[in-house]
């Protein structure tokens, strides 16, 4: 029966029945096909090649569906066919269905580890697994138990544990910046609030703990009975605790009645509120002074004070110390900065302090002013042009009184520098205008160079044509340039009162003219020759002259001021080439692989013509008769004289360079051989003159010069000039060679110095960090992205609390550095006055423990057996916390203070602090 039905079902569909082509093409969209309204049969276009073919070119289909007013698919009578009254092309369908009141706005994302259950009638899904996972727009829910209810939109999170009690896993959530894990948690989708327990979440450096944390929209939450801490321990060693707590996210933290807690034990101490950042953002607030006593100044009550922002480009601190024996300080600190434009910072301070009480025989009162201002341009915001500053300037008496600071205290040299210059695009012009200043806060003078113009013109051939093909001829290669410079100068003190007169009285100015002409030459075999010329033309605004009173026995001076000049030329021709050495080894396994040795010698001729015999005389200056030469603008000038007399004669200078290949054995790969620089430079240069008189000397002293970084460890400079003439008893030069009494030496030191520093540093053997190595005694403050003013701010700041940056993973550091001067300085009538310094700076850290660390630095003159300064600093590591004591018992500056602060920079300024300062003028 089954077989019979069949059968009839498939002869009575025979006719209507579509082949496998044509029913394949009646679901694709077709632009060619047509869908006639109400016929339901298959229509062979016209356009059929012959009545056997059986692929038709186009296929027209029927619907079945009978259409009304409200179907989806309408006429449209410009679509239908010619000859087909009722004619449409296929539309797309559409799916009509109807949404729950109670459903979400968009589709929720979930995958479940172990399991997922589904309640069709009481629309409930539960996923179960360690990550089960929901994502509704930016809601992010993690979770052992997440259950969804359908019809109130709630999605409820569990925690989950294993027979032992022990927590497996705790459910997370997160909504764009915060994140939060918690016992249990309960959300609605549609309003975006929650309800949490017992719940940790971060914001910024700041850890919070809430017994239950109600969140009300995307940027609020409060907490009942929470805590906030730096400390990322599940039981934080401190913390503020509050009944009730309003959250901002990412912003800040409102509370009520709050109280300190240290290792769970609460600390009897309440605000009536607080006020917490939660962000590194700028934004307007205190700044949390510190408690300090001073031996001179009392009680005290420092660094006071408000930060305000003022736009996206400008932000200025404001700072107030307040002294019980009547002194106080006051400093205003305004910061820029524009994006790919230009940033700085400037800081204006006064201070004004009374030392002891009035009436006391050692009370004093001094008000000093210090002014820093820095300023960098990038390069990119006008090609061409660049702008700097960096000012540093003040009272003679400002760094004595900076307590806590012993290398503030000791620095006597101010400098400042402010600089604009300008190159001309396609053009060879180059101006810079700079002001200079210079300041001996011992001596109280300040010297002042305002401003210094000076004007270039790079090389230019003027007979080579713009667009030359080929060699250029030899004279095609003459290049001819210019060098300006204008110079104004004064000085004054800073305890005068009438500065303004100083500054005129003092007023210097000059200008230096120098146009070289050159000429490149090829190179001849291995040497190069270069032929130049030179002139040269000063402005002088002074003329002095020495005169011996024979009468009253002694030197008489006479200062004619006007406009004057000097100029010279010099004539030259130079040689130059350079010798390698090298030594290898015979053994190829050798540690020491080769050895490399450049030599770059320089010789020249030169001839100087006799341009200033006029401003040159010889006068005697003693009673025994003896003379000596002077130019009439050697004093009260800012250029200084040429020399005397023709020269003409050899120029002749060497210089070396050392480094050698050494193999590393237990290294196989790149970077077994490595290069060490032995020494990166060895030079000493002098001239000879053929014209020399009897009142000069043929040969010129010889300066000579040592610089190397020793096997990258040991940094050290040197330098020196050496006299080749032997001197009377008198301590006068005389013209015989010291080389006539010492045949194996160069000459006379007369003036040198040197300088050694390196930095030996343990390392940590349980990391696998590299053991102890040397290490120069370098900083580059652009590698840091620092500004200069903001490094030395942080330098500051670092060297007043070195226990907050204590590194306890080196477990010992020293610090070294030597320094050695000497000069003979020729005076009259007293001839050569020696002059000898030695110096040494040292410093280095001890790790006693894992959280105990040693510190101590110092400063010794050997020249006058003295210590300067010694301070010393033990720190502790108290995970959250840092504890530092600091103690310098000798020197002038002496100081005593215990510091204990969180090491988190967000609370930087919330410390406890005990300071002791001292000071001995004596």
């Amino acid at each position: 029966m089954i077989s019979v039905v069949i059968c009839i079902l498939t002869v009575q569909s025979k006719d209507k029945r579509v082949h496998q082509f044509y029913f394949h093409s009646s679901l694709t969209s077709h632009a060619d096909t047509v869908i006639p309204a109400k016929k339901k049969n298959i229509t062979v276009d016209k356009k059929l090649k012959s009545e056997n073919d059986t692929l038709p070119q186009k296929i027209v289909v029927s619907d079945t569906i009978p259409l009304n007013k409200n179907d989806s698919l309408n006429i449209n009578k410009k679509d239908s066919l010619p000859g087909d009254t009722t004619a449409l092309k296929s539309k797309a369908d559409t799916l009509n269905f109807v949404t729950s009141k109670n459903a979400p706005d968009t589709v929720i994302e979930y995958s479940a580890e172990d399991s997922m259950v589904v309640n069709v009638p009481g629309k409930m899904i539960t996923l179960y697994g360690k990550k089960a996972t929901t994502q509704y727009k930016d809601n992010n829910l993690t979770a052992p138990i997440i259950t969804l209810d359908q019809e109130t939109g709630n999605i409820i999170a569990s925690i989950k544990r294993d027979s032992t009690g022990k927590v497996i896993s705790l459910p997370t959530y997160k909504q764009g910046d915060f994140l939060s894990e918690s016992d249990s948690i309960k959300f609605n989708m549609k309003s975006g609030k929650g309800l949490t327990k017992s719940t940790y979440t971060t914001q910024g450096e700041m850890y919070v703990y809430g017994q239950t944390i109600k969140k009300v929209d995307n940027n609020v939450f409060y907490a009942l009975r929470g805590r906030f801490t730096t400390c990322n321990l599940d039981t934080p060693h401190f913390a503020f605790v509050s009944n009730k707590i309003k959250f901002i996210n990412n912003k800040m933290a409102i509370t009520g009645p709050v109280h300190p807690e240290f290792e769970g034990v609460p600390i009897p101490i309440y605000f009536p509120f607080g006020i917490y950042p939660l962000n590194q953002e700028r934004h307007s607030g205190l700044l949390q002074a510190t408690f300090t006593t001073n031996q001179q100044r009392g009680l005290g009550l420092e660094n006071l004070g408000y930060y305000k922002v003022i736009s996206d480009y400008w932000d200025v601190i404001f700072r107030t110390s307040i002294y019980s024996y009547g002194g106080w300080t006051f400093s205003v600190n305004p910061t820029y900065k524009k994006n790919y434009r230009y940033n700085g910072r400037l800081q204006f301070d006064v201070q004004n302090f009374n030392t002891n009480f009035k009436g006391d025989p050692d009370f004093s009162h001094n008000r000093s002013y210090h002014i820093a201002w820095s300023h960098s341009m990038d390069s990119k915001a006008r090609p061409g042009v660049t702008f700097s500053a960096n000012v540093n300037a003040g009272s003679s008496s400002y760094n004595r009184n900076v307590p806590n600071e012993p290398q503030l205290n000791y620095s006597n040299q101010l400098y400042s520098s402010i600089a604009y210059s300008k190159t001309w695009k396609d053009k060879p012009f180059n101006l810079t205008v700079t002001a200079n200043h210079n300041q001996n806060t011992n001596l109280k003078i300040i010297n002042v160079e305002l401003p210094t113009v000076g004007f270039n013109v790079a090389t230019i051939y003027p007979f080579r044509k713009k667009d030359f093909v080929g060699t250029p001829k030899w004279y095609e290669n003459i290049g001819i340039a210019y060098n300006g410079n204008a110079q104004n100068r004064f000085s004054f003190y800073d305890t005068a009162r009438n500065i303004f007169k100083q500054i005129a009285d003092t007023l210097q100015y000059g200008f230096h003219h120098s146009v070289p002409i050159s000429l490149s030459l090829p190179q001849i075999g291995a040497f190069q020759v270069g032929p130049s010329v030179s002139y040269d033309e000063t402005w002088y605004q002074t003329k002095t002259r020495y005169s011996w009173d024979a009468v009253n026995k002694r030197l008489d001076t006479s200062v004619q001021k006007g406009f004057y000049a000097a100029r010279q030329m010099t004539f030259g021709l130079s040689v130059s080439t350079r010798i390698f050495g090298l030594i290898t080894a015979k053994n190829k396994n050798a540690k020491i692989m080769a050895v490399r040795h450049e030599i770059t010698p320089t010789f020249g001729i030169s001839y100087k013509p006799e341009f200033n015999k006029t401003s040159f005389y010889s006068v005697q200056y003693d009673t025994a008769g003896h003379r000596q030469q002077f130019s009439v603008y050697q004093r009260n000038n800012i250029f200084g004289p040429y020399s005397p007399g023709r020269f003409g004669g050899l120029n002749f200078g060497i210089d070396n360079n050392i480094s050698m290949k050494v193999r590393n054995k237990k290294d196989t790969g790149q970077n077994a051989i490595k290069k060490i620089s032995i020494l990166d430079g060895l030079s000493i240069n002098g001239s000879y003159n053929f014209f020399a008189d009897s009142l000069s000397f043929p040969l010129s002293d010889f300066p000579i010069s040592l610089r190397t970084n020793l096997f990258n460890k040991i940094n050290i400079t040197a330098s020196g000039i050496l006299d080749p003439y032997e001197i009377d008893a008198q301590g006068r030069r005389i013209r015989t060679l010291v080389w006539k009494r010492k045949f194996l030496t160069l000459g006379r030191l007369i003036s040198g110095n040197i300088s050694l520093s390196t930095s030996l540093q343990g390392g940590n053997k349980k990391d696998g960090s590299k053991k102890a190595e040397l290490t120069s005694n370098t900083n580059d403050i652009n590698d840091l992205g620092y500004t200069q003013d903001q490094y030395d701010a942080e330098s500051a700041y670092i060297r007043n609390n070195p226990g907050e940056f204590a590194d306890f993973s080196i477990p010992w550091s020293v610090n070294l550095s030597y320094s050695l001067t000497y000069s003979k300085n020729f005076t009259v009538p007293q001839g050569y006055v020696t002059t000898f310094s030695q110096n040494v700076n040292f410093g280095g850290t001890l790790g006693i423990t894992k959280k105990w660390q040693a510190s101590v630095n110092g400063y010794y003159n050997i020249t006058q057996g003295q210590i300067n300064t010694i301070s010393g600093t033990l720190s502790r590591d108290m995970h959250c916390w840092q504890m530092s004591i600091s103690l310098s018992p000798v020197g002038i500056y002496r100081f005593f203070s215990i510091s204990i602060s969180p090491k988190s920079a967000l609370l930087r300024d919330l410390r406890v602090n005990r300071t002791r300062y001292f000071y001995n003028n004596l």
